[in-house]
């Protein structure tokens, strides 16, 4: 497994749990969280696939 590979399976996990911090905020009652829980997941996605197209016109993918 290629660096490239091992960098997006940590973007995905780090994805996975931003969504899981939107559910436990939603569960504590937690404007606040819910909020920076969001915005975290737009930052991941956002650098997730910049990264991939980086990654692309490298051909590591």
């Amino acid at each position: 497994m290629n660096r490239a590979k091992v960098v997006m399976a940590i973007m995905a996990l780090a994805a996975i749990l931003s969504m899981c911090a939107i559910g436990y905020s939603i569960a504590i009652k937690s404007a606040v969280g819910i909020i920076a829980s969001i915005l975290a997941v737009g930052f991941v996605f956002m650098n997730g696939f910049k990264l991939k197209r980086k990654f692309r016109e490298q051909n590591l993918l």
